[in-house]
């Protein structure tokens, strides 16, 4: 059966997909809320709890993930921050309402205007004890070997697979506490790493044909430590 259409059926027609087409992309809001804080217990079972600052990540109106620390505005319209979970801790033998236990998680990249939100990269970044400091679309920090056996500085850039730089600093036992944040300058871009009291390892970032590279500044790096 063939189905005719008045004249003016047409118009309301084509009117609705004319109106349908000019529609532009719906806009999301994205916010990060209050802070709140919990306690959380490290991975060996100390026993006293660390108190830690965490916030929900919404995408309109929903909470998307939870996040600890502070935000770095990438561009006008995307940041990072990392993520924070609750894990179920309960043991399979154990009866009742769930164990749940909080545990920090990779960095991720959030677009404000499509809401998108998209897992980072980082080469050898532990969640815990990797303290990123961003630059641009930079991020600099003390990461571990996969055998957990040499400290290393690593500065990794958005996009990128392969790390920027990846410098061994020396054996993990010698670096019992946590590397301090990298330090950033601008004029020249370089970033310095104080692995310890008495060593700081301090590179430059050069480009070259669109291509970023690290070097490692003689009068203040270590060159033997600073070896691949």
């Amino acid at each position: 059966m063939i189905l005719r259409l008045r004249p003016f059926a047409w118009v309301v027609i084509f009117s609705g997909v004319s109106v349908t087409a000019n529609a532009g992309p719906k806009t999301h809001v994205v916010a990060l809320g209050k802070w709140t804080t919990i306690a959380m217990r490290s991975e060996q079972g100390a026993s006293d709890p660390i108190n830690l600052r965490i916030r929900p990540l919404y995408v309109d109106g929903r909470v998307k993930e939870f996040t600890t620390g502070n935000a770095h505005d990438v561009t006008e319209h995307t940041f990072v921050v990392q993520k924070i979970s609750r894990v179920n801790d309960s043991l399979p033998q154990e009866s009742g309402p769930p164990q749940w236990r909080w545990e920090r998680g990779g960095w991720v990249l959030v677009d404000r205007v499509n809401g998108k939100i998209q897992q980072i990269a980082l080469a050898d970044f532990d969640p815990d004890t990797s303290s990123v400091d961003w630059f641009r679309d930079y991020a600099a920090y003390c990461g571990y070997s996969e055998d957990d056996q040499k400290l290393l500085a690593v500065i990794m850039q958005l996009g990128e697979r392969r790390p920027v730089l990846k410098k061994i600093i020396g054996p993990t036992k010698d670096f019992p506490e946590p590397c301090s944040p990298p330090l950033w300058e601008r004029d020249p871009v370089r970033v310095t790493f104080s692995v310890s009291p008495d060593q700081k390892l301090t590179f430059a970032l050069k480009s070259r044909a669109g291509a970023a590279s690290a070097e490692t500044e003689p009068e203040k790096a270590d060159e033997e430590n600073a070896g691949d």
